[in-house]
């Protein structure tokens, strides 16, 4: 048997019901609950001696302990289930077990005769031994019940070992505490008049209302009263007399920097007998405590911050609520959005106002408002200088921009163009004798607006090239508006005036059209007849250009933090981004840290137009910059700032704002957008294309004409470009999206090629721009495909119709238009509609067959499975031809 049973096993081990038992151990003086309480050893031991002391009692209480029963009687129990009655119906139907209980008492000298059976050896034997058996258990319960008494006093030793030395450390902090006390009353009390004396027992509070506390031991109370008696003595800070009895003062005494709201919130309010969780149960119900749940009484208002764009994803999460709930809320607003895709500010703030929220701008971030600190303090500092011209030259194609400034610069430039046009912009600076001059050479053809706008506005002075033998054509009219649009001074070179068919006179007065009027008719604008070839009237257009640069009194700081615009940007294989800027203010040197866009940088090296490297690059003077993350876009700005640090968090987050303004889907999102496109998806073709070239300027201007191309039949998408190289990347775009791949100066390396082998990608070099849109109008159609036209090719009037036994109804008719030729389909009109269309079955003139019938002449017609035709009627013959779809 185990050391401790619960009350339930005891009673299956001494065979006796759990009612009786407890009732047993109740009467012993060991009241239990519950029969699954444990009974330890001494209890067994007191319970049995009970049973001794009180065996045969029932009817003599007072005879003496430790005597035996006189009586000598012993009561017999029997009970047995005789039955199982039913009682009850349908739910409330038991079964009840009928059990007969009967109880037998046999006295010395019944008539059974078993008490005056002899005390035999053998009975005695077994006596003697159940005696001895009861002995050693009750040893062995004693023993253990010794056992336990021991264990349990070294238990309550060792507890009241640590409570002793815890409660020895709580005296002394609490003693530290009060001479700190002291001392800090003592120095106020030297600095601050005596207050007014309390009542006579109150000293400024209250009677504490409970009794004295009993003693506790190992004199604590007593060494807690000396403590107090010192208390009482001491300053303003002294610890009240009579707040010393209430636990909770003594528990933090000594803790001046506690609040009373503190001192509220870790004090329990139960006593230490009764659970702890019940303090935290009470709180939780209602609502209570410092940390308590206390539901809001109105809906709480948000203040979301929306720039120029932001994620279905992060807007949910800025208003607390699920993603779906925004996407439902766009959608009753007739936004189809999902969650990860973009919306813009005002459909934002919308939905942010629909949902009982209030939408906010975000402020300007710190990085950009510290650039441009630093721009502006660069601005103020340092005195205006004289500066170089910046001149754009702009022109038609072909009309000598190229050469004449090939004349200038003492090179040959066009001859190292592609098929002798510029197809990206140049930058070169020329001294003369009469000064220097920075020139920027733009494209003419029709692909590169941006590049002639971008150019215009970069530039002091345009001067616009005209072919002498040509006249004004649409790029010189279109360069016209552009130097307009910039309010830059124009200056008009008549070129090819070696020609024999040259005409001056035929390009003024084609400009007097576009309200360009020369200085020989009254107006403002210099023109000279000058020839790129032979060097003709050079000298004076120069003259011409530095003449209008001093009237405008061209000025910038020379020194300082260097500011200026991207012209062009490309991405070396050798040298990594490499962008040509143009200085506009201040001086760009080696080691500088620039932000350039969305891209940042230090400058590794510096080179000039004709490859040499230089120092420094000061206003007006177009360099080459390496050193930078990426490709810049041509036309951002750049500036020189302080440090690396300040230039990548710019960088960055006008990265993150160029992000979001992409994602941003302005079409397609709207229900009536998706219907429309639905409705003409059947028949609209698409042809997606991933264009990659040299430049940036190239690949802008591609991808402007190649999407220009679009009509209803087909949609053209350039659905990846960029600068540089083709790469294993963009290979695999072409192959997953089924796109042509154009290469413009550029191509593809070993592991891109193998991909477009792999997957056969269509992929097209190319290095002149006019060829790219050629051939891209011949993949579009191809992509259309082929289209059945019909032709009308005659006509016939019938004027009477015959008989025949072989061939039914003969049509005697005259063709009054175009021919009628066999095995052509024909359709037969009455009063202009059409009747009936099938073939041809016969075509006769008088007896004989004949192939065809020409204008005028009469002849007779058949027409296969149909003889209803009546005269007046027309009989129109056609033919159907299949023609290529094109652009």
């Amino acid at each position: 048997m185990s050391q401790n049973n619960t009350i339930r096993q005891l009673a299956e081990l001494v065979n006796t019901p759990v009612d009786k038992l407890l009732e047993q151990l109740k009467e012993a003086g060991m009241p239990f609950d519950s029969a699954d309480q444990e009974v330890t050893s001494a209890q067994k031991v007191k319970l049995l001696g009970f049973l001794r002391r009180t065996h045969g009692r029932g009817e003599s209480a007072a005879a003496p302990a430790g005597t035996e029963p006189a009586s000598g009687k012993i009561t017999l129990s029997r009970s047995s289930r005789k039955q199982e009655l039913t009682v009850g119906g349908g739910k409330n139907k038991a079964t009840v077990d009928v059990v007969v209980r009967k109880k037998v008492v046999l006295k010395p000298g019944a008539s059974d005769g078993a008490s005056t059976r002899p005390m035999t050896d053998e009975r005695a034997e077994i006596l003697r031994k159940l005696e001895e058996s009861k002995q050693r258990n009750l040893d062995e319960q004693q023993r253990l019940a010794a056992t336990d008494r021991a264990r349990a006093e070294e238990r309550q030793r060792k507890e009241e070992e640590v409570r002793l030395a815890a409660e020895e450390a709580r005296l002394a902090a609490e003693a530290a505490a009060s001479e700190v006390a002291t001392q800090v009353a003592e120095a106020e009390s030297e600095t601050k008049p005596t207050r007014a004396p309390a009542k006579p027992g109150t000293h400024g509070h209250a009677a504490h209302p409970h009794p004295p506390k009993p003693a506790r031991p190992g004199g604590q109370d007593d060494a807690r009263n000396a403590g107090n008696a010192k208390h009482k003595t001491r300053g303003s800070h002294v610890m009240v007399a009579g707040v010393e009895d209430d636990d909770n003062a003594a528990r933090f005494a000594g803790k001046l920097h506690l609040s009373a709201a503190d001192r509220a919130r870790r004090t329990t309010t139960t006593s230490r007998n009764k659970p702890r969780h019940s303090r935290s149960s009470d709180q939780s119900r209602t609502g209570g405590g410092e940390h308590g749940f206390q539901r809001p009484t109105a809906p709480v208002v948000r203040e979301v911050t929306v720039g120029d764009a932001i994620t279905v994803s992060d807007l949910a999460q800025k208003l607390a609520l699920k993603g779906g709930d925004v996407v439902k809320a766009l959608f009753k607003m007739g936004v189809m959005a999902t969650v990860t895709q973009s919306i813009d500010h005002d459909t934002a703030v919308l939905v942010v106002e629909e949902l009982g929220h209030k939408a906010v701008r975000p402020s300007d971030s710190d990085a950009e408002t510290e650039l441009l600190a630093q721009v502006e303090d660069a601005g103020q500092q340092g005195e205006l200088a004289q500066r170089p011209p910046v001149v754009t030259i702009m022109g038609h194609v072909d009309h000598g921009k190229t050469s004449l400034l090939d004349y200038i610069r003492r090179t040959k430039v066009a001859t190292g163009e592609a098929g002798g046009i510029t197809q990206h912009i140049g930058a070169y600076h020329v001294k003369t004798a009469k000064g220097t001059i920075s020139f920027l050479d733009t494209p003419g053809h029709a692909a590169f607006t941006s590049m002639r706008s971008r150019g215009a506005k970069l530039t002091d002075i345009v001067v616009l090239v005209v072919a002498a033998d040509d006249g004004v054509m649409p790029q010189t009219i279109e360069a016209v508006q552009h130097a307009r649009a910039a309010k830059v001074p124009l200056i008009i070179a008549i070129n090819k005036m070696d020609k024999s068919d040259a005409d001056p006179m035929r390009v003024k007065n084609e400009l007097l059209a576009q309200e360009v009027v020369a200085e020989d008719f009254g107006g403002e604008t210099q023109m000279v007849e000058l020839s790129a070839k032979s060097g003709q009237g050079v000298d004076e257009l120069l003259d011409a250009i530095l003449l209008q640069s001093e009237v405008l009194e061209l000025k910038a700081v020379p020194d300082g933090r260097a500011s200026g615009t991207v012209i062009e940007s490309a991405l070396d294989k050798g040298r990594g981004p490499v962008a040509t800027v143009l200085v506009q203010r201040g001086i760009l040197r080696k080691g500088d840290y620039l932000v350039c866009g969305v891209q940042y940088g230090r400058v590794r090296a510096l080179f000039n137009e004709t490859g040499e490297q230089v120092a420094e690059a000061g206003p007006s003077i177009p360099v080459q910059v390496l050193g930078l993350s990426g490709v810049p876009d041509a036309g951002d700005d750049f500036v020189v700032v302080a440090d690396e640090r300040l230039a990548k968090d710019v960088a960055q987050q006008r990265e993150a704002k160029r992000r979001e303004s992409r994602l941003i889907k302005q079409a397609g999102n709207r229900m009536e957008d998706v219907m429309a496109q639905m409705g003409q998806g059947a028949s609209q073709q698409v042809l997606n294309l991933v264009v990659k070239a040299d430049v940036h300027g190239s690949m802008e201007a591609l991808r402007e004409s190649l999407s220009g191309l679009s009509n209803d039949q087909i949609r053209i998408t350039v659905i990846g470009s960029g600068v540089g190289g083709i790469t294993e990347s963009d290979a695999q775009l072409a192959a997953t999206s089924k796109a042509a791949l154009i290469g413009f100066n550029v191509r593809a390396d070993a592991s891109a090629r193998k991909i477009i082998d792999a997957n056969g990608v269509d992929l097209r070099y190319f290095s002149i721009i006019y060829d790219v849109i050629d051939q891209v109008k011949q993949i579009a159609s191809g992509v259309l495909g082929k289209e059945i036209r019909e032709d009308i090719i005659g006509t016939a009037e019938v004027q009477q119709v015959f008989r025949h036994s072989k061939f039914g109804s003969i049509a005697g008719s005259i063709v009054v238009e175009g021919v009628i030729r066999r095995g052509k389909p024909v359709r037969v009109l009455r009063d202009d509609t059409v009747i009936f269309t099938g073939d041809l079955d016969s075509l006769r003139r008088f007896q004989e067959n004949v192939d065809e019938v020409k204008h005028g002449t009469e002849c007779g017609i058949g027409v296969k499975g149909y003889d209803q035709v009546r005269a007046g009627d027309k009989i129109e013959c056609f033919e159907r031809v299949e023609v290529q779809r094109t652009l």
